[in-house]
């Protein structure tokens, strides 16, 4: 018995052998014929709905190729739930750049100048951004404590850019930001 018809109580009317109930049954080398019309029909069927299909992706889909020379942006992380630059979710930067294009590798592969710090890229195209400096500082309140912030700017990044961060964590990861007097920077 089939898991369908032990779950259900009756046959399952596949689309191969879609006959009305009640119907007489076929028998021997009849149903052999009436199956692989109904599998020819099929796939007819996924054939267009797949070539149909193919025709819209086609009109919004453009060739890109880049010469020697252009500039382009790096997505720095397909994934999901990855910290970038001390964001985590739908505000963290997914590109970096730009980059010059050096040479062609393969067909949809270059190979791109990078700066000598971005050497270190993991295989999920992530990288460890360091923090440069302590930009500003808040404390909020809640009912029975007070949280710290500073807010951090990050290496490759502008002042306009930086983080609000939580100061226990940062001195944590990064306790040089907090050896010199309340805001310290690291000037490379």
């Amino acid at each position: 018995m089939a898991p369908y018809e032990a779950l259900y109580g009756r046959k399952c009317r596949s689309p191969i052998c879609w006959d009305d109930i009640g119907e007489r049954k076929i028998l021997g080398p009849e149903i052999v014929q009436h199956t692989v019309d109904k599998i020819q029909l099929i796939r007819e069927r996924l054939r267009s709905a797949q070539s149909r299909q193919k025709s819209y992706a086609d009109t919004r889909r453009r060739k890109l190729e880049y010469l020697v020379g252009d500039h382009v942006f790096l997505r720095v992380s397909p994934t999901k739930g990855v910290m970038r630059f001390g964001i985590k979710g739908k505000l963290s930067p997914r590109f970096i750049g730009p980059f010059e294009v050096l040479d062609r590798v393969g067909k949809v592969a270059y190979r791109l100048a990078l700066p000598p710090m971005l050497a270190g890229l993991r295989e999920d195209l992530t990288y460890k951004e360091q923090s440069v400096r302590i930009v500003d500082r808040k404390e909020q309140e809640l009912r029975r404590r007070t949280i710290q912030y500073v807010k951090v700017q990050w290496r490759n990044h502008s002042e306009r850019e930086a983080t609000w961060e939580l100061e226990e964590e940062m001195r944590e990861k990064y306790p040089y930001l907090f050896e010199e007097s309340g805001t310290s920077s690291l000037e490379d």
